[in-house]
C-alpha cells in the first residue's frame, strides 16, 4: 500500500500512481487506511510532497498514531521543487519516526517537483513541468527495485503491498 498526501499540483501523486502500478499496490489518503489495515501490509510507501522542509503534516500524524508492532518493510518519498539538503533532510524526520514504530526504512526517493510555494509563486513557480518523463521513470524503477532491497527470495514468494 502506498500512502500518499498530494496538496498543491498532483506532483506526488503522479508519482505515488508509478510507484504503485510497479508494485501492484493500492494509493491512499492518510484517512482512508487505519493502523490495522497497515499491519497486513509487508511494504508500505509513505509520501508527500515538501511544506516547509518537511513532509505533510497529515502524513506525519498518521505515522505518529500507528502502534509498534511487529516489523514491517517501508520507504518514504517526496517531492520538492528543491533537492533536499544534506544537512536536513525532509525525509529523515519521518523515517525516525516509522523505525519507532517498527518500520524497516528499506529506502528513501525524492525528485524535483514544479513548486509555486511562497517567493517562488511570484514568478510562477519553479521546477514547471516536473516530475517529468525521466523523474518517473526514476520513480517506477526504485519502486521495481524494492522487493530486492528487502531481501525477497524465490522461496518467500511474492509480498503484499
Amino acid at each position: 500500500m502506498i500512502v500518499c498526501v498530494s496538496v498543491s499540483h498532483g506532483n506526488t501523486r503522479k508519482v505515488a500512481d508509478v510507484m504503485g502500478r510497479a508494485l501492484g499496490a493500492p494509493v491512499v489518503a492518510p484517512e482512508e487506511v487505519d493502523a490495522a489495515e497497515l499491519a497486513t501490509c509487508d511494504l508500505v510507501g509513505f509520501g508527500s510532497g515538501v511544506y516547509s522542509m518537511a513532509l505533510h503534516p497529515r502524513l506525519r500524524e498518521l505515522a505518529a498514531s500507528l502502534p509498534p508492532g511487529e516489523r514491517r518493510s517501508a520507504f518514504v518519498f517526496a517531492t520538492s521543487g528543491l533537492p533536499e539538503a544534506p544537512f536536513r533532510p525532509f525525509t529523515r524526520p519521518l523515517v525516525r519516526l516509522l523505525e519507532r514504530r517498527d518500520f524497516d526504512v528499506v529506502d528513501t526517493f525524492s525528485c524535483r517537483a514544479w513548486d509555486t510555494w511562497g517567493l517562488f509563486k511570484p514568478v510562477g513557480g519553479i521546477r514547471k513541468g516536473r516530475p517529468d518523463a525521466a523523474d518517473l521513470e526514476a520513480a517506477r524503477a526504485f519502486a521495481t527495485g524494492l522487493p530486492a532491497r528487502m531481501g525477497e527470495t524465490p522461496a518467500r514468494g511474492p509480498r503484499k503491498a
